[in-house]
This record gives C-alpha cells, structure tokens and sequence, in this order.
C-alpha cells in the first residue's frame, strides 16, 4: 500500500509526523514529544525513509502497550506507520 506524506490528509484524530524533515539528532526527542501529546484513540501517522526498528523497540519499552504501532506502507524508502494511542 502506497501512501504519500507529502500530502497530509485523513480523518480526523491521524496527525501527520514526517521524521524525513526532522533533524537526525533531535527525530527520537521529537517523536517522543509528539507521542506525549495525542490523547487517547488520536493517531500519529509517521513517515520516514527507513523502517525505525529501534526505535519501535524504544517505543515500545517506554509505553508498553499504551501505544500501538501498526504499518501502512513499508517499501524501500517509504515506511509509514500509525502509532495508536490505546484509550
């Protein structure tokens, strides 16, 4: 599934994150951040040029299973994943 995040649109409660646009040193504190802020059931729609393997372990371990990740394209060069903050 091919999905453009060039073009930030969705339903309501999906909130854009493109991590291409985000210096490499400040991206983790970044969408750590933006994490903190969804309220419960909103969606982060993250973009990046590399599936972020450690940092879903990252996620994972310092929100257990309060976030939920789930991918919407994983290609080469496009990896988009939505992180669910559980109500």
């Amino acid at each position: 599934m091919s999905h453009d995040c060039s073009h930030p649109t969705g339903p309501a409660g999906i909130y854009p994150f493109d991590a291409r646009g985000v210096a490499k040193r400040f991206r983790h504190a970044a969408i750590f951040g933006a994490l903190d802020a969804l309220a419960p059931g909103e969606i982060m729609r993250f973009c990046n040029d590399h599936d972020p393997l450690p940092l879903l372990q990252q996620i994972n371990h310092y929100y257990g299973a309060r976030i939920k990740a789930s991918y919407v394209a994983r290609e080469p060069g496009q990896v988009v994943i939505d992180f669910l903050v559980a109500a």
